[in-house]
């Protein structure tokens, strides 16, 4: 691992859309010099001093290795970044135009994810998983 602080992921764990897709990212090779935040339990309490467990929960967030705190579309691009496999995702989407087209097609999600958790929770549900 580098000198430099790693990036840290808030996930919420008890949703199954969110908790499949933070599984594929931490199987990836890099995935160890990740810090990984299930927020699913925290209530309202203070996950970070700028970070609620309700914002934590209602939107993806990540901190940079700078220390900033970002969201959305920016905070995949810092995830992806830090990814081996993923690092030339994070660089593209780390321009300006295209983490807006990111962070806008990720508000588009958040607008279905509820119906989308039910439908995943239905399908592990079927399958067993």
């Amino acid at each position: 691992m580098t000198d430099k602080a790693p990036v840290t992921v808030y996930f919420d764990g008890a949703c199954p859309l969110c908790a499949r897709e933070i599984g594929f990212y931490r199987r990836r090779r890099g995935a160890s010099n990740i810090v990984w935040i299930d927020v699913a339990n925290s209530g309202d309490d203070d996950i970070a001093p700028d970070l609620s467990g309700t914002a934590a929960r209602a939107r993806f967030h990540v901190r940079t290795p700078a220390g900033a705190l970002v969201d959305g579309g920016a905070a995949f691009a810092h995830l992806w970044s830090a990814l081996p496999a993923f690092r030339w995702a994070g660089l593209i989407f780390r321009i300006a135009p295209l983490r807006w087209c990111l962070d806008r097609l990720y508000h588009g999600f958040l607008r279905f994810r509820p119906w989308l958790q039910q439908l995943a929770a239905r399908s592990a549900k079927d399958c067993g998983c």
